[in-house]
């Protein structure tokens, strides 16, 4: 695979470190740890004493990541496993409790430039939307192999899509001409069904996004993955432990508020941030994919 040399802007980095203070022996864990910003950050206030474990599927950004971490005084430990199997990652390792567990749920501008991922529809790629090369489904097999009426389902309940039916009444159209195999083609046919080649007055995002994202939560496992992690965070937390989780989408997003709710109502979290934490005007101007950024931290009592 070819590592994208593409920056990645960590987003809320600086809201993050003013909301979060660790102690110089401190045990974070940066579950989706991409090009090490928002650990570089933190690991600046840390100490020899301390440890920072870096989760990702993406062994190249695992890589990426020691590379810019090698300079700070804690010890970095990185980890190329998805963020579900946190506990067993982490006791694998001798390490039962931590002082902070970090997720940013975004898709790094690297790997949307990446060829080998396929997972933008701004330039030609290969349909495969695996962030991880050890799943075997991709999602040309999705859009290619799936009846009908499970792909109108697939784009409704992950893409929140409500032409979810049209959209994939024309994909299995076009795909008995010939398979469905690049990025591309798909977002043409996602187009024409809805009868549009750009954003419309009512939306400012491309047609094709919300089948694209459905496409990409379903060949990831993302939404199952989020909930093992978050079912995961309370027993590795000390007391006064952070967690906090930056969201791009609604899915996301409810699935973190309802748990910390539970948590909180079970007196398990005190919750920091009663409504999301977003980006300002001048983080969105200078990184426009920080625009659907929700943050929200809990602490552990």
């Amino acid at each position: 695979m070819n590592g994208s040399t593409v920056e990645h802007i960590p987003v809320l980095a600086e809201t993050l470190a003013e909301q979060i203070s660790l102690p110089p022996d401190g045990v974070m864990v940066d579950v989706t740890i991409g090009q090490g910003g928002h650990s570089l950050l933190f690991g600046k206030t840390l100490g020899p004493e301390a440890v920072i474990v870096g989760f990702d599927v993406d062994n190249n950004a695992v890589r990426r990541a020691q590379s810019i971490l090698e300079e700070l005084a804690c010890k970095v430990i990185p980890v190329n496993s998805n963020f579900s199997q946190i506990t067993e990652q982490l006791g694998d390792r001798g390490i039962d409790k931590v002082d902070f567990v970090l997720a940013d749920l975004g898709v790094s501008s690297a790997q949307l430039a990446d060829a080998d991922f396929g997972l933008s529809f701004q330039s030609n790629m290969p349909l495969d939307m695996r962030i991880d090369k050890r799943l075997k489904r991709t999602a040309a097999d999705i859009v290619n192999k799936e009846d009908e009426k499970s792909l109108a389902d697939l784009i409704y309940k992950f893409g929140q899509d409500r032409a979810s039916r049209r959209i994939a009444r024309f994909i299995v159209r076009q795909r008995k001409t010939e398979p469905i195999t690049t990025t591309d083609r798909l977002a043409q046919i996602v187009c024409r069904a809805l009868g549009r080649k750009k954003p419309g007055k009512r939306s400012r995002i491309h047609p094709a996004t919300r089948t694209f994202q459905a496409l990409r939560i379903a060949v990831n496992n993302e939404l199952e993955n989020l909930k093992q992690l978050l079912a995961s965070v309370p027993g590795l937390l000390n007391k006064d432990g952070y967690v906090a989780i930056i969201s791009f989408q609604s899915l996301e997003d409810r699935l973190v508020k309802n748990d910390f709710k539970q948590n909180a109502s079970a007196g398990v979290y005190k919750i920091l941030t009663k409504k999301p934490i977003v980006p300002t005007r001048d983080e969105i101007r200078a990184n426009r994919r920080a625009r659907s950024a929700k943050l929200r931290i809990a602490q552990k009592q």
